[in-house]
């Protein structure tokens, strides 16, 4: 299997859960929609501690190497943007759920 396929294999196996728990009168739009957003924070929370891991991974490997303090370097840069863009999209997720009562 290509790495594609394992993604999308974990990612519905992940999400069953949370987008069956409407249960009563079915699922409605914003629950639904809700689900999907609080599965989408979990996984890109989780590939932002990832980032932290191999950046940090990246400056114990470079050893003082300029290259490869440049590449862990730019890979710190990239773990605090994805960050940053979590605790934004999560603010706005709960922003615009308070808005629409969702």
């Amino acid at each position: 299997m290509n790495k594609k396929n394992i993604f999308l294999i974990a990612l519905v196996i992940l999400a069953t859960p949370v987008l069956m728990s409407a249960q009563g009168e079915g699922p409605t739009l914003g629950s639904m929609a809700a689900a999907a957003a609080n599965t989408a924070l979990a996984v890109a929370t989780g590939v932002v501690v990832v980032m932290w891991v191999v950046a940090g991974i990246m400056f114990l490997v470079a050893a003082g190497d300029p290259g490869k303090l440049g590449g862990a370097k730019t890979g710190l840069i990239a773990a605090v943007a994805g960050t940053v863009v979590v605790i934004v999209a999560n603010g706005a997720v709960a922003l615009v759920g308070g808005i629409f009562n969702i």
